[in-house]
């Protein structure tokens, strides 16, 4: 495999002669096998670099994106990799760190689509991408940058991978050179090691060079052999005669609902995960359910009148995704208990949003406990504040919706404090007091 060592060769010519600066160097890793083909390659090179000239000097960061929503199985195998990965490195004495990044609690999934409303994403209005995967990662790219001044993203893409992607690579490539600007981050440069390699290369590869860290690439392989669909073939070249095809399955969120039909999670239930159906079945429902007009609001989440008065998501709806949802966890943590579709800050986010909608007609913990048939307590209460409760029930009790007001006011105040946005706060109480004038005045009437 002289191909290889001529990449290796090139990795390591641009570690030690082309570039003399401390620039990190950051790589994307999915855990995918393009990544996983990069970083055993950038791999070898920094053992040839050590071996010949006794140290290696630029720091390499791995950077892992979890959006919170990826496919289980992949996620399960991603964490068990970068584990050897931290171990190995540290074991080898390389300059490889691990670096594990997750959206932001207002960017995440659910705080977007069950607390504002976010239609589920579709092509047409795919503000997942940015959200989940760009802006975690480029927060941290920009942290190096203003350390270093500039930064180097090693990325895994191919020219043979499509035409799109290999016009998009050349568009951005500067002759004779190596490196290419990042069209939107300032002070970053991207290098493409495999860029001219073909699939099945890149599985011979795989399939025949150990991982520097001791990662099954076995397991890899079945991975994407299980996930791939029948109308998903490629040839792959490899030396044992027993591994089926592996297709050109693509790995994402369980929750992607850009794409129509999801062929990879189905063709993982079709091959021994059949634990992941439910996470399959809510998911079409959401897609098939996203244009039903019922659902949607005729206005943006600006007030701001919508297109074809298909705006935000109803609460009523926002509701019925969180019940189905946490349903959907309850019915997965049966197989795997330690699976968490959503976590518990997202829930208090969620209440938080709602309430500043003025949404006082579900409680996310009621919710909950419909699910489970337990109880989530996301209100702290305790004796000193049943006891408040109970002394201002008590002040109101000849006017119990003074009472209801009260509670919503307080409540808008404490949620404001949670997001530390206290921004609006103002405006938020008199338009909720506003409102309580005129239920009283048209009920006087």
């Amino acid at each position: 495999m002289g191909f290889v060592q001529n990449i290796v060769d090139e990795i390591i010519d641009q570690y030690i002669f082309a570039d003399n600066t401390k620039r990190p160097w950051i790589i994307g890793f999915s855990g995918g096998k393009d990544s996983t083909l990069m970083l055993q390659l950038v791999w070898k090179a920094l053992e040839q670099v050590k071996h010949f000239h006794g140290f290696v000097g630029r720091d390499i960061y791995v950077v892992c994106n979890d959006t919170m929503v990826e496919n289980p199985v992949i996620t399960e195998y991603v964490y068990r990799v970068l584990d050897k990965i931290e171990k190995a490195a540290r074991d080898q004495d390389l300059p490889i760190r691990v670096i594990k990044t997750i959206p932001r609690l207002e960017d995440s999934l659910w705080v977007n689509m069950i607390g504002r409303g976010y239609p589920a994403p579709n092509n047409a209005f795919r503000w997942c991408t940015e959200r989940l995967k760009i802006k975690p990662t480029s927060r941290f790219i920009t942290e190096q940058v203003s350390e270093f001044g500039e930064a180097i993203i090693l990325i895994g893409t191919r020219m043979s991978e499509s035409a799109n992607r290999a016009k998009s690579m050349n568009k951005h490539a500067i002759k004779g050179k190596r490196l290419t600007k990042h069209p939107l981050q300032p002070n970053t440069y991207i290098y493409a090691p495999i860029r001219h390699l073909q699939l099945e290369q890149v599985w011979h590869i795989i399939n025949t060079m150990p991982s520097p860290w001791e990662a099954s690439n076995e397991e890899l392989f079945q991975i994407y052999a299980n996930a791939s669909a029948d109308d998903y073939e490629c040839p792959v070249v490899v030396t044992d005669t027993k591994h089926k095809s592996c297709g050109q399955s693509r790995f994402g969120c369980w929750m992607c609902t850009v794409v129509k039909v999801d062929k990879s999670m189905g063709a993982l239930i079709n091959n021994g995960f059949a634990w992941l159906k439910p996470l399959l079945d809510f998911r079409d429902e959401i897609v098939a359910e996203r244009n039903d007009i019922k659902n949607r609001m005729p206005t943006r989440r600006n007030g701001t009148q919508a297109v074809n008065d298909m705006g935000a998501y109803y609460p009523f709806y926002r509701a019925s995704i969180l019940g189905r949802l946490l349903k959907t966890q309850k019915e997965i943590q049966k197989e795997r208990p330690h699976i968490e579709l959503i976590t518990n800050q997202e829930l208090i986010a969620i209440q938080t949003i709602w309430y500043r909608d003025f949404v006082f007609d579900y409680k996310v913990s009621e919710i909950y406990s419909n699910a489970y048939k337990s109880n989530l307590n996301m209100d702290g209460h305790n004796k000193k504040k049943d006891k408040e409760l109970e002394l201002l029930k008590n002040s109101c009790k000849n006017k119990p919706q003074n009472f209801d007001l009260i509670q919503e006011l307080l409540t808008l105040q404490k949620n404001k404090s949670l997001l530390n946005r206290k921004r609006g706060l103002k405006d938020d109480i008199e338009t909720r007091i506003e409102e309580y004038i005129k239920r009283e005045r048209e009920n006087a009437d």
